[in-house]
Parts: structure tokens; sequence; C-alpha cells
């Protein structure tokens, strides 16, 4: 499944007004919820391709410095945004506590705006990505102190 597959299958949900698609071919794998009605700008989520494009080099990813740590990483190539809109505030900041379902950021691909959710219960220790920057599917964002 490819970037065109992806920008058809969400045209399908916005023509047919559909809340939410999942689609499976192969051992690829496609999922997307559109957010609630009272939002401005309609929310998609969108699940890490579960193949990585043969013969791509996967990006490197440091090791992180102690067990007790986890890196939240970008499931998805496209622009990092700690904010839902430029005037609102930060989804967390360096010092707040996640939980696994917590929204931590956006990631933008397609001009479709990614909610990523931390996926690790702890407090963030540090940002790894400044806003509005381009990330790689498999960049580490945040690293988070687990507990």
């Amino acid at each position: 499944m490819d970037f065109k597959d992806v920008e058809k299958l969400i045209l399908l949900m916005k023509q047919h007004d559909l809340s939410q698609l999942e689609v499976k071919e192969g051992e690829s794998h496609f999922s997307a919820k559109r957010g609630g009605e009272a939002s401005a700008q309609p929310q998609y989520i969108l699940s890490a391709p579960q193949n990585y494009p043969s013969g791509a080099a996967l990006p490197a990813v440091p090791a992180t410095p102690d067990k007790n740590q986890k890196e939240i990483t970008s499931p998805i190539v496209g622009t990092f945004y700690r904010s839902p809109a430029p005037d609102q505030r930060n989804y967390k900041e360096v010092g707040d506590r996640v939980d696994a379902e917590d929204v931590v950021c956006i990631v933008e691909a397609m001009k479709v705006m990614n909610e990523i959710k931390s996926g690790v219960t702890g407090t963030i220790k540090k940002l790894l990505v400044e806003n509005a920057s381009p990330v790689e599917y498999g960049q580490p964002l945040f690293l988070v102190e687990v507990g």
C-alpha cells in the first residue's frame, strides 16, 4: 500500500462521511478514524505501515541512555507539531506526566493531521524534535522516564 492508496482511502472516507475505516491488504494495514463533530478540522489516526519498502534503510534510532527510559517514535513520515493549532498550547511539555493513551503531538502527512499517542506511562524527560520539523518513520520524538 503506497501513499496514493492512503490518499484515495481518505478521500473515500470524506465522500461517504465515514467516521472510521480499516483496510488490510496482505501484510499492509491501514486504519483511520475521524474526530468528533465539535472539531473545526477533522482529525485522523493512522497506524504505522506494517511493511517498510524493500531496499529502503530504516532511520537510525539512537539507543536510550537508561533502561527506565523509552522513546516515543513517529509512526509515519511527515511534519511534527507540538500543538493542535499554532494558537493553541502544546499537548505536552518536558516534565509532564503521560499515560499510554495521551496524545503527545501531531504528525502531518499529506495534509492529514495524525494524533500520536504516547504508548507509555511516565514523565516526559526530553523533547527530541523541534516544532514544525520534518520527521521520518521510527524517528524518536520524546524521551519518557517510565513509571
